[in-house]
């Protein structure tokens, strides 16, 4: 059985939910192998993480440079394992990083990429929502070796026990000079709510919440479900959230199990964000509001009655 090499999207020694959501897909391709790149010691943390999710080798390419330049470590690692391993394929994050190692990955390859899939068959089909969520695609590679970027949220997934054995890669120097270099970090400012991307449960809300101060209605529901807390490129724009937080096609792709969208019309960039979302919940005081075709759920109404009481009704059920 072929492996199919999975690009680790880790912070701190911490593995992202997306990573596991690409080994599970990997599964259904070949023999799942797990590529760490990073500083030295980063392995030895993510492993027992990956074992548990079906990583049957674990490539180790650690060094300084590789947590110190942006991208390139990740691409020449992974191009010299394409060329050592011979892989069904290799799956990335579409994460905005991941999207630029797998289009210069697919480059220096000469190999078909699929980007942004929300789903993968066991014949490397890939399934791409496009066009802002208007259209769905299947597609697939004819090309040397598959490079796909996979949506975050998008794939179930299934842990099953790997073995994990480790093999270290050199990882190439990389000339500073020409390269992208990180200078500094600071943890994102987002307290305990789970990550946006990584959220199985976001509550948005949109230009209809009025004002930052009004954001609390969507914080509290959110909290009280766990989840995150999303905002449409109109809210951002004005001002009652960060933009870190804008989920769209400017912003961030979300597919989380549950999408609350509070004041939100509905317009195609937002839509293209949030539209494979497993369940839809909108609610919004016009009937007429564009996010009621893709709703599952549809409440019309105002958001600030709604909303409140959800979120005691919620409360309660929890208590």
């Amino acid at each position: 059985m072929s492996e199919v090499l999975v690009l680790v999207d880790h912070v701190d020694g911490e593995v992202k939910k997306v990573t596991f959501e690409l080994l599970s897909a990997a599964r259904r391709l070949g023999e799942p192998a797990a590529v760490v790149v990073g500083a030295p010691g980063t392995a030895a943390k993510v492993k027992e993480a990956l074992a548990a999710h079906g990583a049957a080798k674990v490539y180790v390419a650690e060094s300084e440079q590789a947590s110190s330049v942006l991208v390139t470590p990740k691409v020449d690692v992974l191009a010299a394992l394409v060329g050592k391993a011979a892989p069904a394929a290799v799956l990335v994050a579409a994460s905005s990083e991941g999207k630029e190692v797998a289009g210069r990955l697919a480059v220096r390859l000469g190999s078909g990429l699929l980007s942004d899939v929300v789903d993968v068959d066991a014949e490397g089909v890939g399934t791409q929502s496009v066009f802002g969520g208007g259209y769905t695609v299947r597609s697939q590679v004819t090309t040397g070796v598959p490079v796909v970027t996979v949506r975050p949220g998008a794939i179930e997934v299934e842990p099953a026990q790997g073995a994990a054995v480790e093999e270290a890669v050199e990882v190439p120097a990389v000339q500073e000079a020409t390269a992208a270099r990180v200078t500094g970090r600071e943890p994102v400012q987002g307290g305990d709510r789970p990550e946006l991307t990584e959220a199985t449960v976001v509550v948005s809300g949109g230009r209809g919440v009025g004002s930052a101060e009004n954001f609390a209605v969507v914080e509290k529901l959110a909290d009280v479900l766990g989840a995150a807390v999303g905002a449409s490129r109109a809210a951002v724009d004005s001002g009652y959230y960060p933009h870190q937080f804008q989920v769209g096609q400017t912003g961030k792709t979300v597919a989380p199990q549950l999408y609350i969208a509070l004041g939100i019309s509905g317009a195609i960039q937002h839509r293209a964000g949030m539209q494979t979302s497993k369940t839809i919940i909108a609610v919004n005081k016009d009937p007429e509001a564009p996010i009621f075709e893709i709703a599952d759920f549809g409440v019309v109404g105002d958001l600030f009655q709604v909303a409140p009481q959800l979120t005691e009704e919620v409360a309660k059920r929890k208590g």
